[in-house]
């Protein structure tokens, strides 16, 4: 076989590189503006391949989100050990960080729910999420909310800043910034 058929039909890790090329067609396209086929033409396989893999875009869009939720999981049970502070920072940096997984995590309409890596990863970070809101809430009847509240001044923060709609996207520090709304928002100590 020559140079294309090997490129064509032998792949190290297929799932690997068309995840690769999904991340790097969503940073350019967003989660909605690319096809399999393009896909395909990224990562050096035949045309047929990711929805051989995959089935489809929403199998594609769904290893993203289920590979961006284990990572946020992470993220966010290694801050959760600093307090609520730390973890609702551990969301931004994260968005920041993972701008084309992040976009495609909190879209369900765009993949399969009842995927069970990604309804695992999803639950790992729902849980530290919501041990933050407990740590946050002075009255246990009140963790829901402000486990909501964290989560929507956290999610709210990184969506904003990754927009550019806050002036201080285009020079300040994220992260400085964010920690002055939370010592104001949640007080010093949390």
């Amino acid at each position: 076989m020559g140079r294309i058929a090997e490129r064509t039909y032998h792949h190290g890790d297929l799932r690997r590189a068309v995840i690769d090329a999904a991340l790097e067609a969503i940073r350019e396209s967003g989660p909605t503006g690319w096809s399999l086929r393009e896909l395909a033409r990224r990562a050096g396989v035949s045309h047929a391949a990711p929805a051989h893999h995959f089935g489809d875009k929403a199998g594609v869009l769904t290893a993203v989100a289920a590979e961006g939720f284990a990572l946020f999981a992470d993220a966010l049970e290694e801050a959760a050990t600093e307090g609520p502070r730390e973890t609702g920072l551990a969301y931004i940096r994260f968005a920041l960080a993972h701008r084309p997984h992040f976009e495609v995590m909190f879209r369900p309409e765009l993949y399969r729910l009842d995927d069970p890596e990604l309804s695992a990863a999803r639950e790992r970070a729902g849980a530290v999420l919501a041990a933050s809101g407990d740590a946050l809430a002075t009255d246990p009847a009140r963790a829901r909310a402000a486990t909501i509240g964290a989560w929507t001044f956290a999610h709210g923060f990184a969506e904003l800043w990754l927009s550019g709609a806050l002036p201080e996207s285009a020079d300040g520090d994220p992260e400085e910034i964010a920690r002055s709304v939370i010592e104001v928002l949640f007080g010093r100590n949390r």
